[in-house]
């Protein structure tokens, strides 16, 4: 079994119904979303679990050691993947879902920014059982090539949102739309947004998502 994975929790009041377990980017950690409940409007009954990635070296940037949720040896789409690295780090979300249900909610959301949403999708596509939707923001599609064999029907079927900045310097534009493309070619429903920014989450962004993750939740 997976370790837990530590994480922040925070409660939007009265008994939870309802969990997101939000995934950070590259370097960062659980509190850069510690707002995410009110960001997202959302309304009582609600867990949002933000865990911190295990500390590593990333290849990327020098051996430098810092928080990922997996290593990262290049951008580019033709850069090898650490294969290793993102199954482990699917055990341990799928870790953190599964105990959310087990405490209760009827209703669990996964979503995350950059690293962290291309590991949402990763996951939410392998899952046994579908989640309430999956959130990923200026992101990538990691081992793309395996996802036709390996998503299930549960994961086929759980609606997906998408976004990313027109001016992305970091994930190209035409990453994120690449793996729109490729999650819709394995017949699942995607919604996919645009902004006028980069590498960032805009407050707009989130309000957006709020909406949707608020109908996908029941709230």
């Amino acid at each position: 079994m997976a370790p837990m994975l530590d994480a922040l929790e925070r409660e939007t009041g009265g008994p939870v119904v309802a969990s997101i377990v939000w995934l950070h980017g590259l370097g960062a950690d659980g509190h850069d979303f510690r707002e995410l409940p009110e960001l997202l409007g959302l309304g009582p009954g609600v867990r949002c679990v933000l865990p911190h990635a295990p500390v590593r070296p990333v290849t990327l940037n020098g051996g430098m050691v810092m928080r990922a949720w997996f290593d990262i040896l290049g951008l580019a789409p033709e850069a090898p993947e650490d294969e290793t690295g993102i199954r482990a780090a699917e055990a341990e979300v799928r870790a953190l879902l599964e105990r959310e249900r087990a405490r209760g909610s009827r209703a669990v959301l996964l979503g995350g920014f950059s690293q962290g949403g291309a590991l949402a999708l990763h996951t939410a596509l392998r899952m046994a059982t579908p989640l309430a939707g999956v959130a990923a923001l200026s992101c990538w599609l990691p081992l793309a090539a395996q996802a036709p064999a390996e998503a299930t029907e549960a994961g086929r079927s759980t609606p997906v949102w998408m976004a990313h900045g027109l001016g992305d310097e970091i994930v190209r534009l035409e990453w994120g739309q690449r793996a729109c493309e490729r999650l819709r070619a394995l017949g699942c429903e995607v919604e996919w947004r645009t902004w006028p920014m980069g590498h960032v989450v805009s407050l707009e962004e989130l309000q957006a998502l709020g909406g949707w993750v608020r109908a996908r939740l029941g709230l």
